[in-house]
């Protein structure tokens, strides 16, 4: 039995993982697989796998491409969820803030630097028509974190994913003043290029396990109601998500890749440009 390390987000969008590992599909293939929960997201996923600490992540697009163009020695080796990521734009419940637009110059609660919470509130500071050289980020590691950080003043927003935050919005803990989506697909499959070298036919054999479950997923019976008591959303908002949502069992074409790398380089949040090839299983 191969082991094989593997690391994500505690959200949603990884479900699919979870249903295969209970059900022993990988251990039929021969595979032992590990998977560990990273509430930290994205930037700490990163580091992880420059630290051979996993051999496998599910992390974001936008992250990933970046951290590779600064070294990090992975290889993005599918496409996992096709659709854009929500972004959600939160405040504290009593903030004195109600659009958007009154946010310009505040402290933004970030995960890490280089995470999604980071990369994307620049993108939507960019879209704003904001400057972006004086943006005003705040660690805070986690939404636990970030719902302490902004109720206690230290910080004055934080973007997170939308149907994620959901319930603390529902109970009155953030307001949400809007959405900002991802101008790309939202998250990739990635392996360390150490574990890549060794194991690309388990890999494929992985990457055919979860394809199949990732295409039948939305037809698994009450899998709606599965997702609600499992993550805590309301049935109706997994619907709403549901149908917004669209798993991939391809690889990231090379226009989606150029699309992300040039918009990190327009943002500025790059310098170093990678080739797809070389990105790229």
């Amino acid at each position: 039995m191969a082991k094989v390390n593997i690391i994500g987000v505690p959200e949603h969008f990884n479900l699919p993982w979870h249903l295969c590992i209970e059900n022993g599909e990988f251990e039929e293939l021969g595979i032992n697989l590990q998977w560990t929960d990273i509430p930290e997201g994205t930037g700490k996923m990163c580091q992880m796998l420059r630290n051979n600490e996993t051999d496998l992540a599910v992390i974001l697009t936008e992250g990933i491409v970046k951290d590779i163009s600064e070294g990090n020695p992975s290889t993005i080796i599918q496409e996992y969820v096709a659709s854009p990521l929500q972004w959600g734009i939160h405040v504290a419940h009593n903030s004195p803030f109600n659009k958007v637009e009154d946010l310009e110059g505040k402290r933004i609660a970030i995960s890490r630097f280089g995470s999604g919470s980071h990369l994307m509130a620049i993108v939507h500071a960019k879209k704003m028509g904001w400057s972006i050289d004086n943006l005003q980020f705040v660690i805070v590691n986690t939404l636990d974190n970030a719902v302490k950080a902004l109720t206690e003043g230290e910080a004055d927003y934080f973007m997170w994913e939308h149907f994620m935050t959901k319930p603390v919005v529902d109970k009155g803990i953030f307001r949400r003043l809007g959405d900002c989506p991802t101008p790309w697909p939202s998250f990739m499959i990635v392996a360390n290029n150490s574990f890549l070298e060794k194991n690309k036919g388990l890999i494929n054999n992985l990457l055919d396990c979860i394809n199949t479950t990732t295409a039948e997923f939305k037809m698994i019976p009450s899998i709606d109601r599965t997702l609600a008591t499992k993550y805590n959303i309301e049935i109706e908002d997994i619907k709403e998500w549901m149908n917004m949502t669209m798993w991939s069992q391809r690889q990231l074409s090379e226009r989606h890749f150029n699309k992300v790398q040039q918009q990190l380089i327009d943002l500025g949040l790059i310098t170093n440009t990678i080739n797809y090839c070389d990105t790229v299983l």
